[in-house]
C-alpha cells in the first residue's frame, strides 16, 4: 500500500512523495504515519487523532468518507492520497 504526499505536506517529512507501509486500514495507515513522521501527522490529525477537517484522505478513486472512514481496509496495490483542501478568491 502506497501513501500519497501533496507537495503542501512534504516539508513535514523531508520532501517524500510516497510512504510504502503493510496496513490493515486507513487508521493504521496514519498511525504509521505518527510513528515515522510526527510532525505531519499533526498535520493530518488532532490532539484527539481524527483527521483534521480540510484534510481529505482518498482511498483510490474514492474518498474514505464514503467507505468506512478510518476502518476503511486497505490491500496490496492500494493508493491512499493525503490532500490539504484548497481554497482561494
Amino acid at each position: 500500500m502506497t501513501i500519497r504526499l501533496p507537495g503542501a505536506l512534504r516539508g513535514y517529512c523531508d520532501g517524500v512523495t510516497e510512504l510504502v507501509a503493510a496496513v490493515p486500514n486507513v487508521r493504521a495507515a496514519l498511525e504509521h504515519i505518527e510513528r515515522t513522521y510526527p510532525s505531519l501527522h499533526r498535520c493530518i490529525c488532532d490532539e484527539t487523532g481524527a483527521v483534521r477537517r480540510h484534510i481529505n484522505i482518498w482511498v483510490n478513486a474514492t474518498h474514505m468518507r464514503e467507505r468506512e472512514g478510518l476502518d476503511t481496509e486497505l490491500a496490496a496495490g492500494d493508493a491512499v492520497s493525503i490532500l490539504p483542501a484548497v481554497s482561494g478568491g
